[in-house]
């Protein structure tokens, strides 16, 4: 397992697979490279993919100490170096939407295009989701919490026809202390003043039933960054990316490939 060490010396475990133009590909919180798994390949036609396992997660070192998503940005850049990459096109989901922000805000030259799906700006202006919500996932029992995430990433005829192994309900790996750094970073997280400051052709895309991180966010998301598209796919909750792949991988190439015409 190749690894890049992050500027507090932690090491970060990353992949690269394909070839063509570099892909970086961010993870939601609390979730490893396999989050990508089922739709990696969609992208090998012309890119070459890179991910790497958040700190505290998959092969990555664990440091029991905080987390925030701009340091996690230091770790995606901390791979780029290691891999030569100068600019790359970049893809966050999720949490990994809040750490690609902060990439392009605070590192310019390094990204080339921009895709934010599923994702929020953080801090006040940003849409929480319902109390409810979090309640059920903070229940104390682990299936009953695991039906409700399923419930919130997918719909229930998807999920009737795909009984897993599902990819986006955690690292069952972590410690505990480093699921509550990240659920902290997560929470966090606050780009809203930094966001007019990208400049990369910007994608925002989001499911219209995604109520684990409201879709309100993404219209929020596109209106402040300059010249943002919003693409908005209808049905989907979460884990649109894998659900609706047929849409939204095409979507996203068609996106990176018209930037890089330009």
């Amino acid at each position: 397992m190749p690894y890049a060490t992050a500027p507090d010396q932690t090491r970060i475990a990353y992949q690269v697979a394909g070839d063509g133009s570099p892909l970086v590909l961010l993870a939601g919180q609390a979730n490893n490279h396999h989050w990508w798994d089922p739709v990696r390949a969609d992208f090998h036609a012309t890119h070459r993919t890179i991910t790497l396992d958040w700190r505290g997660t998959g092969e990555s070192d664990s440091p029991d100490r905080p987390y925030s998503t701009e340091g996690f940005a230091d770790d995606v850049i901390a791979v780029l170096d290691e891999l030569g990459i100068e600019r790359t096109d970049l893809y966050g989901t999720s949490m990994g939407g809040r750490v690609a922000q902060w990439v392009a805000a605070r590192y310019p030259q390094r990204v080339r295009a921009l895709v934010l799906g599923c994702t929020s700006p953080g801090g006040p202006h940003s849409v929480e989701r319902d109390n409810g919500i979090r309640k059920a996932l903070a229940q104390p029992d682990p299936a009953e919490a695991r039906r409700v995430l399923l419930d919130l990433m997918y719909t229930p005829d998807w999920l009737a026809t795909h009984p897993g192994p599902h990819h986006t309900l955690g690292d069952p790996t972590m410690t505990g202390h480093a699921r509550r750094h990240h659920l902290t970073a997560s929470n966090r997280h606050n780009a809203w003043d930094v966001l007019p400051t990208i400049t990369a052709p910007t994608l925002v895309v989001h499911g219209t039933d995604d109520v684990f991180n409201p879709v309100a966010n993404a219209p929020l998301i596109a209106g402040r960054i300059p010249g943002a598209r919003l693409h908005l796919i209808p049905g989907a909750r979460h884990a649109y990316f894998e659900e609706f792949r047929a849409t939204a991988s095409p979507l996203v190439l068609d996106f990176l490939n018209q930037a890089a015409a330009h």
